[in-house]
């Protein structure tokens, strides 16, 4: 798409940077991480890739239990504290030394889906905050670029064998999408939401836009 400026450009700006890319389930966010982290390191940014929850040993035992079936009596409290526990062991093993290390690390979710996940079944934003800040410390991402797009149209993109959190209801994924929304609105100038309804390559060009257009307001304040 025309407009869009080149990778490399954008490289050098994210070294040292916490990135993550979030938004509802069926948006792309693994195959937008990928395009991204591969045009970056191509770019010769050294990048470390990772997945919320997940990304450590103890992190992936946390993820199959999250999104296990089997566990569909789950309680939103109990989701929301294994969530953490994850990010707790990521923050540690892998995002501050990669960060200290002048990687540019790139995620795929971080506490941005707690906010829109458990918010949506009823947690308190200010209470997972509080537990964020408990879990991470001061390992905060430093721009969260979320993909929008409309629920049903998301989870219409989804394989045949939805997880848990995929097999919830409409309604439920309707006040995740509007979560996610909302993060943008209350925090501009760490929270972008972009298009993610289009072409992979025309939602890859969206991304690059936003982060360089972050990048650059950094730049001047």
């Amino acid at each position: 798409m025309s407009g869009t400026p080149p990778i490399a450009a954008l490289a050098g700006k994210l070294a040292g940077k916490f990135v993550v890319l979030d938004g509802p389930d069926g948006a792309g966010k693994s195959t937008q991480l990928d395009l991204l982290a591969d045009g970056l390191a191509s770019a010769g940014l050294s990048v470390c890739r990772l997945r919320d929850p997940g990304g450590t040993e103890i992190g992936d035992r946390i993820r199959d239990i999250l999104l296990d079936r089997a566990h569909d009596g789950m309680s939103v409290e109990c989701e929301l504290l294994l969530y953490m526990a994850s990010r707790a062991q990521l923050a540690h093993q892998r995002i501050r030394p990669a960060l200290a290390a002048g990687q540019c690390v790139l995620c795929d979710r971080f506490i941005s889906s707690t906010i829109a996940y458990q918010g949506a079944g009823g947690v308190d934003v200010e209470t997972i905050h509080q537990l964020g800040c408990a879990a991470v410390g001061d390992t905060w991402p430093d721009v969260t670029v979320i993909l929008d797009i409309d629920s049903a149209a998301g989870l219409a993109r989804i394989a045949m064998a939805p997880d848990r959190m995929e097999s919830k209801g409409p309604d439920f994924h309707r006040k995740v999408r509007e979560a996610f929304c909302r993060q943008g609105e209350r925090q501009p100038d760490k929270v972008v939401v972009i298009d993610a309804a289009g072409t992979v390559d025309q939602t890859h060009d969206n991304i690059i836009r936003a982060l360089a257009d972050w990048a650059n307001a950094q730049a001047g304040s």
